[in-house]
């Protein structure tokens, strides 16, 4: 009778035993896979504040570590405290090296070109990460002199660099990054029909990224670029000022915010009021969708637009007594 009842149990612990050993292997594969280390290399990400947890997520979903709970129980004992900012690891990397790369300072800088981002914005914020020095050359590289566009018109590589991350390794020069960037927008502009040959509605290559640009800035959201930028071409077909806040803003080296009657009084051929026609350069990073809207404006006889609504929404007129309606209508939603 007794033995009857060893076989039974003894099956279980075989199986218990087994199921150890499958646990195990399978745990020593994500600490240290096969292949480790030969995987792409990609950034990760750490934000203020992030757990472990959030960080193994984020690893999993870069395709560093395959198990992001296998890396929690790795990490039990001794977790590295992980410092905010980016991390270049290859793909399929065994958890020491993580670990070790988390727990040293951040090994690279991303850098970010957002749409609507002015030159030396994108200077400024070099210089928080590189220091002054490395964005002062930088700024000396920013230039069409140094590194040449083939949208390049004059000194300035102002609206010129294409938006995106760029990913900044202790071997980037200023220099480098620099054409990365104009390398970048150059894609950019092909990829919605820009070349530097185009022309339209008169305008040069150059002259509708400058248009591209203005619509950036006074547009903002999407829904709105495409007759914003049908308005820039009424205005300079009608021969008056575009009158755009946004250029006299740059002028001012401010994003955002109200335009005063001296501000307007300014004699600067960014002052949109005063001097016909666009500006000297363009005055600020473009997104594909504000060179789409300059390429592709829709037909219409617009002249003026007024934000109407907090959720961004512009309304647009032909007449001046159309706009006025609409600035009455924004005044009462308590806008503007």
């Amino acid at each position: 009778m007794p033995s009857i009842l060893v076989r039974p149990l003894g099956r279980a612990l075989l199986l218990v035993a087994f199921a150890g050993v499958v646990v195990l292997g399978w745990f020593a594969l994500q600490v240290a896979p096969i292949f480790s280390g030969h995987g792409k290399v990609v950034t990760v990400i750490v934000h203020p504040g992030d757990s472990l947890s959030a960080i193994a997520s984020e690893l999993h979903t870069a395709g560093v570590i395959a198990s992001p709970l296998a890396f929690r129980l790795y990490t039990l004992v001794g977790a590295p405290v992980v410092r905010a900012g980016s991390y270049q690891l290859a793909q399929g990397s065994s958890f020491s090296h993580v670990e070790a790369v988390l727990a040293a300072p951040p090994n690279v800088v991303v850098a970010n070109v957002t749409p609507g981002l002015t030159l030396h914005e994108v200077t400024v914020n070099l210089a928080n990460d590189m220091g002054p020095t490395w964005s002062n050359s930088f700024a000396r590289a920013a230039t069409n002199d140094v590194t040449r566009s083939p949208y390049g018109h004059g000194r300035s590589l102002e609206g010129l660099l294409g938006a995106g991350q760029y990913v900044i390794t202790p071997g980037t020069t200023p220099e480098a990054l620099a054409r990365r960037m104009v390398d970048s927008f150059v894609r950019e502009a092909a990829s919605v029909g820009l070349r530097p040959t185009t022309s339209l509605h008169g305008l040069s290559a150059y002259q509708l990224v400058i248009a591209a640009s203005i619509v950036e800035k006074e547009g903002y959201y999407p829904k709105n670029m495409p007759k914003v930028g049908r308005v820039i071409f009424n205005r300079l077909a009608r021969g008056g000022p575009l009158q755009m806040d946004a250029t006299v803003l740059y002028y001012l080296g401010q994003d955002g915010g109200t335009v005063t009657p001296a501000d307007l009084r300014i004699q600067t051929p960014y002052n949109t009021y005063l001097y016909p026609g666009l500006t000297p350069t363009p005055i600020c990073a473009v997104s594909t969708i504000a060179l789409n809207a300059v390429l592709h404006a829709p037909p219409g006889p617009w002249l003026y637009f007024t934000l109407v609504n907090q959720d961004g929404t512009e309304a647009f007129a032909s007449t001046f007594t159309e706009q006025l309606v609409n600035e009455r209508l924004a005044q009462s939603r308590g806008i503007g």
